[in-house]
């Protein structure tokens, strides 16, 4: 007695697996897009941290200053450095920065505030510390200048800003108009440079979308040569093989 053989088209032979790709891990491209997005993740709490940091330091020397030269220095007195390059004197400002549009107290309060709302929500997408650094800058003597204007006299949001920096051929200014200049210029650098305030740099949108289309074409390739693809040509074959051999068969019989 000789062991039964199993047909080549049998439903035991087409339907068997080849390989089983279910429990197949991700792929490298897989692995490197979930590895960024947790590192990204993890960056926005700590670069927040950072412009938070920066921006209470720069406020917080911005208002201990201003108190120092209002208790100690008059609007009469001065105080000459560096052989007359730097004076400190106490002067009011009712405009902007370096004494800028005086008169104008109420139209440069809303522009600040609009400016501390626009740090804020830019925030909410920083990723990169250089910009973390840049923004807290601007934050900090946008809110260092803003205290002035809301609580300082005449009146509330009228108020007029505390000056005391002079040096030669420049208007009167004070640290939180330092804050923002510095700010400023880091800003029109890393703009400059190409980096962007998540962390990226331009062209980098570019260059992943091509990666994927080069993975995308990558896995369609690999497809078509996987052991699943040869075992379904394969079990074609076999099919058809089987369908020649009934034919034979029957021709022979008849």
């Amino acid at each position: 007695m000789t062991a039964a053989s199993t047909p080549a088209g049998s439903p035991e032979t087409r339907g068997a697996p080849l390989s089983d790709e279910r429990g197949a891990g991700p792929t490298p491209q897989e692995d490197e897009g979930g590895t960024r997005r947790e590192d990204e993740g993890r960056a926005r709490p700590r670069r927040i941290g950072v412009l938070v940091a920066v921006a209470a330091a720069a406020l917080a020397v911005d208002i201990v200053s201003k108190a120092l030269v209002v208790s100690r220095l008059t609007d009469l007195d001065t105080v000459r450095l560096l052989g007359g390059l730097l004076t400190l004197r106490q002067t009011r400002n009712s405009g902007a920065a370096f004494s800028i549009g005086t008169g104008y107290t109420i139209v440069f309060t809303t522009i600040a505030l609009g400016v501390v709302v626009a740090i804020v929500r830019t925030a909410r997408n920083l990723r990169s510390l250089p910009w973390a650094i840049c923004l807290g800058l601007m934050l900090g003597g946008a809110l260092g200048n803003l205290t002035d204007r809301v609580f300082r006299a005449p009146a509330m949001f009228k108020g007029h800003v505390v000056d005391w920096i002079e040096v030669p051929h420049w208007p009167v200014f004070n640290l939180a108009d330092s804050a923002i200049c510095c700010g400023g210029v880091l800003a029109v650098v890393l703009a400059a440079r190409g980096l962007q305030v998540d962390g990226t740099r331009v062209g980098d949108d570019e260059k992943d979308d091509d990666g994927d289309d080069a993975a995308k074409a990558g896995d369609t390739v690999k497809a078509e040569g996987s052991p699943k693809a040869e075992g379904s040509v394969k079990t074609q074959g076999d099919d058809a093989k089987a369908g020649d051999g009934e034919r034979d068969g029957k021709e022979g019989t008849a």
